[in-house]
């Protein structure tokens, strides 16, 4: 019987295990979202932008799990944020996914140029148009956040989740903090960092004295957190790899250790677009 883990955000009970899609594309993405539900996986993350939807909405069709056993995410992408823009995108998501409602929809980046009010707007009615069970946000710091928030309520409706970059490189306890305030999921994008975090030796000394490999002693520090995480591989090995993380547990010395390695230089994704961090 494999263990099963869940984060929960305003009702959405998230698989924390979930699978990132982000520059897997054909045959390959196929492959590697079959491999990921196979081994156990049931919650799978993409988004317009990554150019996958159908090739991942075949991927689930295929694989002969039920629909209602799985949460699929995918994300709204920030040209297209403005109220019937994201109705627009969300729809042709669900053309390309296959699929008459997506599990979560994220707004995947906020836009300056673009009012909150009308993103938000859109999202909800997204939510009432039944196109999405959840909704929420990514990338979202903690000031918008909270307006995002604020204006969801507006429409009698709660944000589910925000999904940010996070690894033991990237403090980021303002963001889960105020997550955890209004009872919202926090989900973990490059979780595993740059990947020279494998390398390094607190990760590695940890991971020797478990006897576990480098990369789930980091996936299950954002575990035990509370924290919902999305790694990507498309080697099946990896895959199964980064699932197994149940039957062990790290120590509170250790937790402390690993998330002691963040870095005021530890942010890997900064696109010129970026919002005002914490």
């Amino acid at each position: 019987m494999t263990e099963t883990f869940f984060v929960d955000g305003n009702g959405a009970r998230i698989p924390a295990r979930g699978f990132g899609t982000f520059q897997l594309r054909g045959d390959v993405c196929r492959t590697a979202v079959r491999a990921a539900i196979e081994t156990g996986y049931r919650h799978i993350d993409t988004a317009a932008m990554y150019g996958n939807e159908a090739e991942v909405g075949d991927a689930i069709r295929s694989s002969g799990i039920a629909r209602n056993e799985l949460f699929v995410t995918t994300k709204v992408w920030t040209d297209d944020i403005a109220e019937e823009d994201l109705l627009r995108s969300a729809r042709e998501s669900l053309k390309r996914l296959q699929m008459e409602q997506a599990d979560l929809l994220l707004i995947h980046w906020p836009n300056r140029t673009i009012p909150l009010e009308s993103s938000i707007r859109g999202l909800c009615r997204a939510r009432k148009e039944g196109l999405a069970k959840y909704i929420g946000v990514s990338n979202f710091p903690t000031a918008l956040l909270e307006r995002a928030i604020r204006l969801a309520a507006g429409h009698g409706e709660k944000l589910a989740a925000n999904q940010c970059e996070y690894h033991p490189r990237l403090d980021q306890s303002k963001v889960i903090a105020a997550c955890r305030t209004h009872r919202m999921a926090f989900t973990s994008y490059s979780p595993l960092g740059r990947g020279d975090l494998v390398q390094h030796e607190t990760i590695r000394g940890i991971a020797e004295r478990l006897r576990r490999k480098p990369s789930q002693v980091i996936l299950r520090w954002h575990l035990q957190q509370g924290v919902a995480s999305i790694p990507r591989s498309s080697t099946p090995a990896h895959i199964a790899e980064n699932f197994d993380i149940g039957g062990f547990e790290l120590p509170e010395a250790d937790m402390r250790a690993i998330s002691a390695l963040h870095a005021p230089n530890g942010r890997m994704v900064v696109p010129s677009f970026a919002p005002d961090w914490d």
